[in-house]
C-alpha cells in the first residue's frame, strides 16, 4: 500500500505553511483538503494560500468550483482519488493539507452511499421542510441516526435531508455505513498541528482583522455582483454568511467582525473534536514542535 501524508489541525494552526515545507523536503505535491478553498473568487475569507506562499510547490483541488455551484463530499472524493493515485503511480508523495474532517474521511475510506439517491424521497423530504421546518427535520434525523445528527447543524438543511434520504433509500444509517467501511484506502502518515487554545484564538482574531484589511468586504460585494447569493452553499461559509446581516444594516462593522471571530473559534473547537477520532494521528505543538513533526513524517516515509 502506498503512503500518503496528511497534515491537519484547526483553522489558523499553520497547516498550509508546514505542508509546503514538507512537500519541498520530500518532493511531494499538495492536495487541498478544505471545503471552502475549492471555490473560485473566494480567497480572502477562506485564507487561501497565495502563489507566493506555495513556493512553486504544486497544489491540487484549489479553485475547482464556481461559487454559485454546490459541491458534495462525494464529488470531492471523486476528484481527489484520481489525483492521489496518479501521483503515487509516478512515485510522488501526496501531501493532503486541510482541516475539513469529512474530506479527510472521503480520502481515507470508501464511500458506498454516494449513489443511494431517490428523487421521490428527496422531494417528499423537501416538502416536509416547508411544512414542519428545519428544526423538526433535524430532530427526525436525531431519532434515526444520533451520531450523524450530532455532526450536522440544524441550519444545514442540505446535509440533514441527504442523511434522511440515505436512510429511507437503503434502510441503513449513514453513520453505520461509514463505520462499517473503516478499512483505509491508503496507508497514511497523519500529523495534527495543535496550539494552546488562547494562542489559537488570538491568532484567529488577528487573522480576521487582516482579512478585512486585505479587502474581505469588497470580495463579498464582488461575489454578490456576480450573482452569488447568500442562499448558495459557498456563502454559508464562516467569513461570508455573516455579511448578510451587515449588508441589511442589522449589525455594524464591529459586530460583524466579532461574529466572524466567534464563529471561527467555535469552528476550531469542532475541528479539534473531530480530529481526535483519528487514533493513528500524531499530534504536535505548532509553536515549538514543527521540527519533531517533520522528522516524524520523513522517518515514517522511509519506514
Amino acid at each position: 500500500m502506498n503512503k500518503i501524508v496528511i497534515i491537519s489541525g484547526a483553522t489558523a494552526s499553520g497547516k498550509s505553511a508546514f505542508g509546503v515545507n514538507i512537500a519541498k523536503k520530500i518532493g511531494g505535491e499538495i492536495i487541498s483538503c478544505d471545503s471552502m478553498q475549492i471555490y473560485k473568487s473566494m480567497n480572502i475569507g477562506t485564507a487561501k494560500i497565495s502563489l507566493e506562499e506555495m513556493q512553486s510547490v504544486r497544489h491540487h483541488l484549489l479553485d475547482i468550483v464556481e461559487p454559485f455551484e454546490d459541491f458534495s463530499v462525494g464529488q470531492y472524493a471523486m476528484a481527489a482519488k484520481p489525483v492521489i493515485d496518479e501521483l503515487l503511480s509516478k512515485g510522488i508523495t501526496p501531501v493532503v493539507v486541510g482541516g475539513t474532517g469529512l474530506y479527510i474521511d472521503a480520502i481515507l475510506y470508501p464511500m458506498s452511499f454516494g449513489g443511494n439517491k431517490n428523487e421521490d424521497i428527496r422531494r417528499a423530504l423537501e416538502e416536509d421542510v416547508i411544512k414542519y421546518g428545519k428544526e423538526y427535520m433535524h430532530q427526525k434525523l436525531a431519532a434515526i441516526d444520533p451520531q450523524d445528527a450530532a455532526k450536522i447543524h440544524p441550519n444545514n438543511v442540505k446535509r440533514v435531508l441527504r442523511a434522511l434520504e440515505i436512510y429511507y433509500t437503503t434502510g441503513k444509517c449513514k453513520s453505520d455505513m461509514l463505520n462499517s467501511e473503516k478499512e483505509m484506502q491508503y496507508e497514511c502518515i497523519m500529523t495534527v498541528l495543535d496550539r494552546d487554545r488562547e494562542k489559537l484564538y488570538s491568532t484567529i482574531d488577528l487573522r480576521v482583522e487582516k482579512m478585512f484589511e486585505s479587502g474581505l468586504e469588497r470580495e463579498v460585494e464582488d461575489l454578490i455582483a456576480k450573482g452569488v447569493s447568500f442562499k448558495n452553499q459557498s456563502m454559508q461559509a464562516i467569513g461570508y454568511k455573516e455579511f448578510e446581516n451587515y449588508f441589511s444594516n442589522e449589525i455594524d462593522i464591529d459586530c460583524l467582525k466579532d461574529k466572524i471571530k466567534q464563529n471561527t473559534r467555535n469552528y476550531a473547537k469542532r475541528q479539534i473534536t473531530w480530529l481526535k477520532k483519528y487514533s493513528f494521528a500524531k499530534w504536535f505543538n505548532a509553536e515549538n514542535e514543527l521540527n519533531k513533526a517533520e522528522e516524524y513524517i520523513i522517518e515514517n516515509l522511509r519506514g
